[in-house]
């Protein structure tokens, strides 16, 4: 078990926007005026992308709604991971912030905004207008690392008891989480968490989502893609299962065509895949483009992934993105297999609430380009609940029969170094 540990989040750690140029607003502008005015807002920058974008919404109260990815307006939906089922007879649970302001932040111009013309759109206008950038002063701020509290001890026995729930054939696959909580001096700085997750991993999902009514901002960078539908209509998901370290035991960078992969590992990662053919299969889905599997660097780990894709115009499928949302969420690489069975035994072994970690968010309907609108969601993993100054962070692993419950542990402290790695 670890022990209480202390850390220090230097000044230099302080919001250090690329984009901040005098007379410019800032990330950090936007979300402390979003802040200071009680208003949701999301952060975010796409994988292998360098704009950063942010759109804040006026409704204090966020309103649940459907994820239809086809009537939404644009904006940003949070999903959490109790939320099966997405048909119209069960109460709406994805939360959505509606753009009511936009902004996107590029290296080398000015940040372009978009602010609704309505009396909340005008007194945002006035406060952003009127903050200053010496508000927040820089200073030091530690972290302890709470105890675990038999943490590691239950986690392994429920691990044992999946693994032997599923040689009895009760189940094939279940994905058991656990938490670990930090407690640091003062409530951090969520844009400059968010700046060194972009900088450190250029390929996952990078996001802060601050939501006033819980009190709660959730800093990702989720290296695994649920639902994408682009501007020309092209559906995309993956298959992300099996995991090891992208390290040497020396510490130097393992290479992804050297990766080697145990049985349980590839059996983790093909019942994902299978899980995902069999959802196509549901609404008689023949014509798709399925990649893989091969190695994934997903920053300090490693990953076996599929990539499939569709042409909705070809296939003359346009509502598919919402219809695979429905049916794959929570997919086999959160939940298990089968889903009902899965999710029964997390519900009965997990002794907290996942609320929305390895739920899923992202932008829908956001205007990148001159291309039009697309939205692009992502399984909510490597993250992070900030309350305040107090930080959880979760971690979960997938268990086969072949599992070995000390191994899993490892896996999921394995995984929390994504976070750990930044504000350590």
């Amino acid at each position: 078990m670890q022990s209480d540990s202390v850390s220090t989040i230097t000044p230099a750690m302080q919001a250090t926007d690329s984009s901040q140029r005098i007379g410019q607003p800032t990330p950090t502008d936007f979300w402390e005026t979003a802040y200071t005015l009680g208003l949701p807002a999301a952060l975010w920058r796409l994988p292998n992308q360098r704009h950063k974008h942010l759109i804040v919404s006026f409704d204090e109260t966020l309103p649940r709604v459907s994820a239809d990815l086809e009537e939404l307006p644009a904006g940003f939906l949070i999903s959490p991971f109790d939320n099966l089922n997405t048909e119209t007879e069960t109460p709406a649970q994805t939360l959505f912030l509606r753009a009511d302001v936009q902004a996107v932040f590029s290296e080398n111009a000015p940040p372009a905004t978009s602010i609704a013309d309505t009396e909340a759109g005008n007194r945002f206008q006035q406060t952003i207008t009127s903050r200053t950038d010496n508000q927040r002063t820089d200073q030091e701020i530690t972290f302890v690392t709470l105890p675990d509290a038999g943490t590691e001890q239950e986690y392994v026995t429920n691990v044992a008891e999946a693994v032997e729930a599923m040689q009895r054939g009760e189940f094939r696959k279940v994905v058991l989480a656990r938490t670990k909580q930090l407690c640091f001096s003062d409530a951090p700085n969520a844009v400059a968490l968010f700046d060194k997750l972009c900088q450190k991993y250029p390929t996952a999902f990078v996001s802060a989502v601050s939501i006033p009514e819980k009190g709660q901002i959730w800093i990702s960078a989720t290296p695994e893609r649920l639902v994408s539908v682009d501007a020309g209509g092209i559906f995309r998901t993956n298959a992300l299962a099996g995991t090891q370290s992208a390290f040497e035991a020396d510490g130097t960078p393992k290479l992804p065509q050297d990766a080697m992969w145990s049985q349980k590992e590839i059996e983790e990662q093909a019942i994902v895949c299978r899980y995902i053919i069999e959802c196509f299969k549901k609404i008689r889905l023949r014509e798709y483009i399925e990649e893989g599997p091969q190695t994934v660097i997903a920053g300090n780990l490693m990953h076996l992934g599929t990539s499939f894709t569709v042409d909705t115009q070809a296939v003359r499928y346009p509502q598919l993105g919402t219809a695979m949302l429905r049916l794959l969420h929570p997919t086999s690489a959160v939940c298990g297999t089968p889903r009902d069975l899965a999710f029964s035994f997390i519900k009965q072994h997990e002794s907290y609430d996942r609320v929305f970690y390895s739920g899923f968010l992202g932008p829908v309907n956001i205007s990148t380009n001159d291309a039009g609108p697309a939205s692009d969601l992502f399984v909510h993993i490597r993250c992070m609940k900030l309350e305040g100054n107090l930080a959880t962070l979760y971690a979960g692993a997938g268990l086969t029969e072949y599992s070995i419950p000390e191994r899993e542990w490892q896996e999921t402290e394995m995984k929390c170094q994504t976070l750990l790695s930044v504000i350590q």
